[in-house]
């Protein structure tokens, strides 16, 4: 078992030094020049150059890596071009707000989607079946942003249930904050839905047909026991779905957060996009990237509680 997380975390950490160099390689590969936000049309050259230096353009730039890759390590992501305040903060103050989100939208989605995809896998090939694969298959379809919309013409402006945008004025964790959370919350876990219980769906249908099952089943074995049987053999493969929709949640919400006003880090993603804040951009996909392998490893870790073989394989 050690020899098999020693492995895993061997293959995780050249994933996340690529996706650093990725993150740093922004710089040069987003059109444009990343100063124009911070210095004048009429900037002289000799502005331009201590403007560079002070960024540390002005080094070749594998030795900009190392000293980037070196202070984001200890947690310094530089300073945003936009407002002047520390990479780091900006994000602190956003990837609590998305964390919760998408904790909120994945209970919804992976409950929802769990639930009826065993339902959907015991009747497999039935009326009940082709209705729920329709509603997983819609689930995955509908854009996210157009959803969004639509929440928020019928439960905000025509019912005026909910609040369409923000995230309220409370700082506390309270009944008014997570009314603000409710529709992007249901509109974030429309995808996640429909791709675990499509999943989830055929994991059931595929291990109700092997033999093992027949024989519990002729050997008198009652519902219970057979279904914690069931269980055990699509746990393994159902987290790895789950981990990687956890991952899309949190990365993958910047329409979403648009949408909404949501102060997350979707938000301040397309907010450094629009002003060209190579900086904040760069640190907030890089906290993002660096998530997403972190929850992978988890899971990979988690897989072989549930099935031994894994971890000999």
């Amino acid at each position: 078992m050690f020899t098999y997380f020693l492995k895993r975390l061997a293959f995780a950490l050249p994933i996340a030094l690529a996706v650093s160099a990725l993150c740093f390689s922004l710089v040069y590969l987003a059109p444009g020049d990343p100063l124009s936000a911070v210095l004048p049309s009429d900037a002289s050259q000799e502005m331009i150059e201590k403007v560079k230096a002070s960024y540390g353009l002005d080094k070749p730039i594998v030795v900009q890596y190392a000293i980037w890759l070196g202070h984001a390590l200890q947690g310094d992501l530089g300073q945003s071009i936009s407002t002047g305040r520390a990479v780091a903060s900006e994000i602190g103050a956003a990837i609590g707000n998305s964390l919760m989100l998408a904790l909120l939208a994945s209970s919804i989605g992976f409950t929802l989607g769990a639930a009826l995809g065993v339902l959907a896998g015991y009747t497999h090939g039935s009326k009940l079946d082709r209705l729920l694969s329709a509603i997983a298959i819609s689930g995955v379809s509908i854009p996210h942003y157009w959803l969004g919309i639509v929440l928020v013409a019928i439960f905000s402006v025509k019912l005026n249930m909910l609040p369409a945008m923000g995230a309220g004025s409370s700082e506390l964790w309270n009944w008014e904050r997570l009314s603000y959370m409710i529709l992007p919350a249901i509109t974030l876990a429309a995808i996640p839905t429909g791709i675990v219980m499509r999943s989830v769906r055929a994991l059931v249908a595929d291990t109700l047909n092997r033999e093992f099952v027949t024989g519990l089943v002729a050997k008198g074995m009652g519902r219970r026991a057979v279904f914690r049987h069931l269980v055990k053999n699509i746990a393994p493969t159902a987290l790895a779905v789950i981990g990687v929709q956890l991952g899309y949640l949190m990365a993958g919400s910047i329409l979403v957060e648009t949408v909404f006003s949501w102060p997350g880090t979707g938000l301040l993603l397309n907010n450094a996009i629009q002003q060209r804040d190579i900086p904040l951009l760069q640190g907030t996909i890089l906290v993002l990237a660096m998530f997403f392998v972190g929850l992978n490893l988890l899971v990979d870790m988690l897989q072989p509680l549930f099935d031994p073989r894994i971890s000999r394989s």
